[in-house]
């Protein structure tokens, strides 16, 4: 496995805030949440239909087929 930093920096960041809530993963995900509210930015959250397998669409993304079309 290669030596990423970046992703490195990143775990032990996420270790960290887990010790934080004392190993509780809901209390870390509420202070996620919390932080992703006081950032300013915009949260985009799919709609629950989104989520279901059944939800009409296709491949989940674009409502295009996953499937190649023949003599393509």
């Amino acid at each position: 496995m290669t030596h990423n930093p970046i992703l490195e920096e990143l775990y032990a960041i996420r270790e960290q805030l887990l010790a934080d809530a004392g190993g509780d993963i809901q209390k870390y995900l509420s202070g996620v949440r919390e932080r992703e509210a006081a950032s300013g930015r915009l949260l985009v959250r799919r709609e629950e239909s989104a989520l279901r397998p059944n939800s009409g669409q296709t491949n989940g993304c674009s409502g295009r087929s996953t499937t190649a079309e023949p003599g393509r």
